[in-house]
């Protein structure tokens, strides 16, 4: 069976993306997983999502890896900066990415993946 070219990125022990795997498979859609904590992510494959969604929406300022930063890595944000950090510590890229290759979804947001799916 295709996936249809859906790829679902994130971390394999995260409690959102169990939540977002468990309804796309409730819901029958296929998709390839690929872990960034285990796999890692590309550069340009990051600098892809950012150029689709900014590097705001994409970077996980709300997760502990961030908040565990130093403040001088935290101050002066720029799109340079963030997929810096975003490749040095993957888990703080926002998650799941649901990458469709014309649509990119970040986050789990059921309303939204029904009206995608």
């Amino acid at each position: 069976m295709s996936n249809g070219g859906i790829t679902v990125y994130g971390i394999k022990n995260c409690d959102t993306m169990k939540k977002a795997r468990a309804w796309l498979d409730g819901h029958g859609v296929a998709y390839e997983f690929h872990d960034y904590k285990t796999a890692g992510i590309a550069k340009d494959m990051l600098a892809r999502w950012v150029r689709a969604v900014g590097w705001e929406t994409l970077l996980n300022r709300a997760g502990t890896t961030f908040r565990k930063l130093p403040d001088k890595d935290k101050v002066g944000l720029s799109e340079s900066k963030a997929i810096a950090l975003m490749l040095a510590q993957p888990s703080m890229i926002k998650r799941p990415v649901v990458d469709m290759k014309a649509k990119l979804l970040v986050g789990f947001k059921p309303a939204e993946y029904e009206k995608v799916f």
